[in-house]
């Protein structure tokens, strides 16, 4: 006759034993272990324990064995159980996942569960568990661009120069033009948010004009200095230098970060530049409007002013993104840029390896 191994508790575990196996606030399956250990520490059998808790043998040598490897935490938690034995053989798995990552269906660009599934014989759920598990996306797509530029090292060392170490008594000033917004009328009123609902508006909306907002992102408070013009040539953006010029203060050198659009090199642009010394344009890689910081700004007054709104003339969207910048300015946020010029190297060799 086998003896099984005898139990000792120690004090705080009788404690916590004897909590369990009384407690109504307990699970039924936590008190019933509780009462296993607390019956074999007294030193009765197995096949007794059995019979006074009308349960199976097994059951009772279980849960011996699971306390004297784990302990209490041991019967907190449920026995780990076999499970069935999968369907699909790993080698199977392992090349549906290969065809996945390096071949495409002959008919698409890319496999769905079905095409996949009818390749390999099996069924599009099995597909479905073996991409989540390994997480493949077919039927999604990421874009990127690597810029060409030949200067592109020198003039990424420029603006994050700019951005990390800015030079002494000057201010640093991020300019673009967000050009071409469209005063679009939605045809009827927005449908309020409802529980469960979202917002809702129609598709179709009448044109009423565009502006162009020209803006100057200060990289020292997080303000803006913006104005709205009818188009985006060279004379609208020596006026918009001409306003920088009046709204900052004139003993300071100012050092705009600018990308590489025609406007910002025509010939007057540069005799204007010449006369006012005290401005300087740093310009950014060709392909990198991520270097410039004002484009997070853009996007902000798009998604939380522009976007949605319904505006019956030119002159109604203009005083909307005057107002949305003035209410910027009086709590401004500052963009703070981190990335050093070898961590932005990195990620782009890591992009040209893959």
């Amino acid at each position: 006759m086998n003896i099984a191994e005898r139990i000792i508790l120690t004090p705080q575990e009788e404690a916590t034993i004897n909590r369990w196996s009384q407690g109504k606030s307990f699970p039924l399956r936590l008190i019933q272990r509780a009462q296993i250990i607390q019956l074999a520490a007294q030193g009765i059998f197995n096949h007794d324990i059995a019979k006074r808790l009308d349960i199976s043998r097994p059951t009772v040598q279980l849960w011996r064995e699971r306390f004297l490897a784990f302990r209490l935490s041991g019967l907190e938690k449920d026995a780990p159980r076999p499970g069935r034995l999968p369907k699909i053989r790993h080698k199977k798995v392992v090349t549906i996942v290969n065809a996945t990552i390096h071949t495409t269906p002959s008919d698409a660009t890319h496999w769905s569960t079905r095409s996949m599934a009818r390749a390999h014989g099996v069924s599009k759920d099995s597909i479905q568990r073996i991409w989540k598990q390994y997480n493949l996306k077919p039927h999604l797509i990421k874009t990127f661009k690597l810029s060409r530029d030949k200067r592109f090292l020198e003039k990424l060392y420029d603006v994050v120069g700019l951005y990390l170490n800015p030079p002494d008594k000057s201010i640093v000033f991020c300019v673009d033009e967000k050009s071409q917004i469209q005063a679009l009328e939605r045809t009827q009123p927005l449908l309020p948010m409802r529980p469960g609902i979202p917002a809702r508006q129609t598709h179709d909306y009448t044109r009423h004009g565009t502006t162009t907002l020209f803006a100057a992102l200060n990289m020292l408070d997080g303000t803006v200095i913006g104005d709205c013009m009818p188009r985006h040539r060279h004379q609208e953006f020596i006026r918009f230098l001409q306003t920088i010029d009046t709204k900052t203060p004139l003993d300071l050198d100012l050092h705009l970060i600018v990308d590489n659009y025609g406007t910002h090199k025509h010939p007057r642009v540069q005799k204007w530049l010449k006369r006012h010394p005290r401005f300087h344009l740093h310009f950014i890689p060709t392909s990198s409007s991520w270097l410039n910081l004002v484009e997070r700004w853009f996007s902000d007054i798009s998604t939380k002013r522009i976007r949605r709104g319904s505006f019956k003339n030119v002159k109604e969207l203009i005083m909307v993104i005057k107002k949305y910048i003035e209410t910027h300015n009086q709590n401004p946020k500052v963009f703070i840029w981190t990335a050093s010029v070898e961590s932005i190297m990195r990620k782009i060799s890591n992009v040209k390896k893959c």
